[in-house]
């Protein structure tokens, strides 16, 4: 299927009649509804990566405006029963966090690259890598890029090793959405680092990362596109109202946003810096089609990265990204736009080869 097979006149960003042949392209949906996980017992903040059925509403009508079909599949599991039946899709929209491993956003990608189903967002390299904060970081380190100086505890054993200078931050090596952090993550003193990092080893089973405490300003770096192709649309910087709980973006902060956080479109030099620091660190990790970068700066202002999300929240309200283009005026179906754009432009370069 070529361009102008598939009806995708990428040159100036628009869909006309989205065709296969006679038939409009069929895109399915991967997603984790929060909602099903509670059902099966897990708790709110076992299931905060998980979407709402509004996020999964808003993105099949944007697709729909776009002249797309849409086909809600839900998680792996169904997407494993109805590729097992006989089910094909032209395109896969995946939003799919997975619920267990390292490896957990990667599961739904690739099953989707067993079958040969192209899909948005990055592949299973770069979701599994990002995941992981700790390989990520020696990944940036060897980039080049700034990072925070870290350490990663896999047991008890490993705290005492530590030898970076005090103050530090920890959270899990593996969770997002804030999770696992809280007033107590600034770490002052070794009482402190033992306590927290014994603490998050069993909450969450799994390893801890500890990293030197950034106390600037921080943002989040909005970026469309893969490879040259990408570009940032904005940085927002995020301010604690307050000093409530602490000087970072929390799992409770991110819940409570609207009382807790407030979201600055910035331009000045410093955003300028972490901007293109963000699209360093999405060039160098190979993050495709749209997500956000985590930045604060260090005590002399300089950017560091603390996070990549190549799978970011598409919440049309509360999440990070459509938060930001909305103040600098891209619409949400705009955003869908260009998420497909740039996926179809990847497929068909490969084609090309």
């Amino acid at each position: 299927m070529t361009g102008a097979d598939s009806g995708f006149l990428l040159g100036d960003g628009f869909f006309h009649g989205v065709k296969r042949g006679k038939d409009i392209m069929i895109i399915g949906i991967t997603y984790d509804l929060r909602v099903d996980y509670l059902a099966e017992g897990y708790s709110l903040e076992e299931t905060a990566e998980f979407d709402k059925l509004e996020t999964i509403e808003a993105i099949e009508n944007a697709l729909i405006l776009l002249g797309f079909k849409t086909d809600r599949i839900g998680h792996i599991r169904n997407l494993t029963c109805r590729l097992v039946n006989g089910d094909r899709w032209d395109f896969v929209f995946n939003i799919a966090e997975g619920l267990k491993g390292f490896g957990r956003e990667s599961q739904v990608p690739c099953l989707l690259d067993a079958y040969n189903i192209p899909y948005t967002f990055s592949d299973p390299l770069t979701l599994s890598l990002s995941l992981h904060k700790g390989m990520t970081k020696c990944i940036l380190s060897y980039l080049g890029i700034p990072t925070p100086a870290f350490a990663v505890i896999e047991t008890e054993k490993d705290i005492g090793k530590i030898d970076l200078p005090f103050p530090l931050f920890a959270k899990p090596v593996a969770e997002g959405t804030g999770k696992g952090i809280n007033p107590e993550s600034r770490i002052q003193d070794k009482n402190e680092l033992v306590s927290v990092c014994s603490r998050l080893l069993k909450q969450y089973n799994q390893p801890v990362l500890v990293e030197t405490f950034l106390p600037g300003r921080e943002f989040t770096v909005g970026i469309v596109g893969t490879g040259e192709d990408s570009r940032d649309i904005g940085a927002m910087e995020i301010l604690i109202k307050n000093n409530e709980q602490e000087a970072a973006y929390s799992y409770s902060n991110k819940e409570n946003y609207e009382k807790l956080v407030d979201y600055r479109l910035v331009s000045d030099a410093s955003a300028e810096k972490a901007k293109q620091l963000a699209l360093a660190a999405w060039r160098g990790l190979g993050c495709r089609d749209a997500g956000r970068i985590d930045i604060r700066e260090d005590a002399s202002g300089l950017p560091n990265i603390i996070e990549i999300n190549p799978l970011a929240g598409l919440h049309p309200k509360h999440s990070d990204l459509p938060i930001l283009c909305k103040m600098v005026g891209i619409k949400y179906v705009d955003l869908i736009k260009m998420i497909m754009e740039s996926a179809v432009k990847r497929r068909e370069d490969i084609k090309k080869l």
